[in-house]
């Protein structure tokens, strides 16, 4: 059963979705004793970092999903829900987030066209389960204004080029991330997914 943490700044459908086409359990939920109980987590997002910190706290879901993640299960963080994992964020002000992976979320410079809407490419950087049958220069799926600066540059998996090179997947430990949206990036995500689910 894979767990998808609904803190209402979520296009959680297409997720849900794609999970189940590929024959995976999955259940959606604003539960703190079901995120307690999860084998597998997902946290994804959309919209502003300080109003998703605002409603994690709010739906009691901080502590839960800190304690399951730190417990090793495999989790996975979409657009703002990569974000939300790191230290924490430049966006509308300085924001503390969740603090299970080191570095800043920080926003993409003034010379390329923001928000970054559209398709670009994968560059692995390495090997990982998680990527498993992707192949290099892969397009995927983008929607964002800000991206993470990770303390080290050991966990970055791929990045991707949009005026400036950024991470574009991220592995620490049991934690894995993507600033793209995988339920949006057709068979690529769906790969990506697949692989997630069985991992």
């Amino acid at each position: 059963m894979i767990t998808v943490v609904d803190y209402k700044l979520n296009n959680l459908r297409s997720i849900e979705n794609t999970l189940r086409r590929l024959g995976h359990d999955v259940q959606v939920t604003s539960n703190s004793e079901d995120v307690r109980a999860a084998r597998k987590l997902i946290l994804p997002g959309v919209g502003a970092f300080r109003d998703a910190v605002s409603n994690l706290r709010e739906l009691g879901l901080i502590e839960p999903f800190l304690e399951r993640v730190r417990s090793g299960i495999p989790t996975l963080g979409i657009c703002l829900g990569m974000h939300l994992l790191f230290t924490e964020s430049e966006e509308f002000g300085l924001h503390r987030g969740l603090d299970l992976v080191q570095g800043r979320v920080i926003k993409l410079p003034a010379e390329v066209r923001v928000p970054h809407m559209g398709w670009n490419q994968l560059h692995a950087k390495r090997a990982n389960g998680l990527t498993q049958g992707v192949t290099e220069s892969s397009f995927v799926y983008f929607v964002h204004s800000y991206f993470v600066k990770p303390q080290s540059s050991d966990i970055v998996l791929a990045t991707t080029d949009y005026g400036i090179e950024f991470p574009a997947i991220v592995h620490w430990k049991n934690i894995w991330a993507t600033q793209f949206h995988p339920e949006k990036s057709q068979s690529v995500g769906e790969r990506l997914l697949d692989n997630f689910a069985r991992l």
